[in-house]
């Protein structure tokens, strides 16, 4: 069964090329093109691909607040950001709104390849180098830096016992924004797993006093 994907990007040049990258091969299909993130959204809606590559400076409507209105209204799809830019504010503003991994379009073809099947998979997918940028947010963390409403929620519930499946059920958001949001909670807490942010919350009086 092929992978059908969509792809979004404003420049026409780039959109034929991705076009051909995939068309060429049997293992994917191509449900359509849009040039800003309002037409990926309709699109998407529309024809519900698996995968949305998606461009992030667009005019009309920006790649992250396409990734916001996918993530609330088509869960089930999954935004692979292809984009020129690399620096830890575009990095974290996608992964924040949703998607599901952050390719830079210098990727060569087989990386690009496998980042779409990783994607269809539910599987995260970053570049090198966008790797490296959130490895160094998570390394040298805001001390005491305060936790988002979002964040507060999503770590009481993991308190609680709940899998991140389970979390995103009850706050109605997916899977991939419940995994963002605990990358966000060890980067302000300054931990590396889930145990060491519910003991740091409960030090903290986040959760409590246990």
């Amino acid at each position: 069964m092929s992978i059908s994907l969509l792809i979004v990007d404003d420049h026409p040049v780039v959109r034929n090329g991705l076009r051909g990258i995939f068309t060429g091969d049997p293992e994917f299909e191509v449900l359509g093109e849009a040039s800003d993130g309002r037409e990926a959204v309709a699109l998407t809606l529309a024809r519900r691909p698996q995968v949305v590559l998606m461009d992030l400076r667009m005019p009309h409507a920006d790649g992250v607040t396409a990734i916001r209105e996918l993530s609330r209204r088509s869960p089930e799809t999954r935004v692979l950001v292809l984009t020129t830019f690399s620096d830890d504010r575009d990095v974290l503003a996608a992964i924040d709104a949703g998607a599901t991994g952050y390719l830079l379009k210098d990727a060569p073809r087989e990386e690009l390849l496998r980042g779409v099947r990783a994607a269809a998979r539910g599987e995260s997918v970053l570049a090198p180098t966008v790797a490296a940028t959130l490895l160094g947010r998570v390394r040298a963390p805001e001390p005491e830096a305060p936790l988002s409403p979002r964040e507060l929620e999503v770590l009481r519930l993991i308190a609680k016992g709940a899998t991140n499946r389970e979390a995103a059920a009850q706050l109605f958001i997916s899977e991939a924004t419940v995994k963002t949001h605990l990358i966000h909670v060890y980067a302000k807490l300054g931990v590396n797993d889930r145990a060491a942010a519910v003991a740091i919350g409960f030090e903290r009086g986040l959760l409590g006093r246990s």
